[in-house]
């Protein structure tokens, strides 16, 4: 069931990133910077402080070498950092597009 979630989440990103019109993949990655420095400063709307902080903590998980919920418990531990990985880059992708929109619409 874990595994049907990342493949349903990558597939998720990949429609997001290739839909007509919307901001390719190498935009999307360009606007990474601006967007984390807009949403700190609080001038892009689309990325709260709470946002934020489940960003931050995602990336905290990643990079710790201890897991909040051992892998070995069956059942809870489906959290793993390769999951929690995929969420962040899903999380990153789709906002950056929403951030580039925002960016394009608020120059003109």
């Amino acid at each position: 069931m874990v595994k049907a979630g990342r493949a349903a989440a990558t597939y998720r990103a990949y429609r997001e990133v290739s839909r007509p019109g919307s901001p390719g993949l190498g935009a999307r990655v360009r606007a990474l910077p601006r967007m984390l420095r807009a949403g700190m400063k609080g001038h892009y709307p689309g990325l709260t402080k709470g946002k934020l902080a489940m960003l931050g903590m995602a990336v905290l998980y990643i990079v710790s070498p201890i897991d909040v919920v051992p892998d070995f418990l069956l059942g809870i531990g489906v959290v793993d950092d390769f999951g929690v990985f995929l969420w962040l880059a899903t999380a990153l992708l789709g906002e950056s597009g929403r951030y580039v929109d925002w960016e394009r619409d608020a120059h003109h």
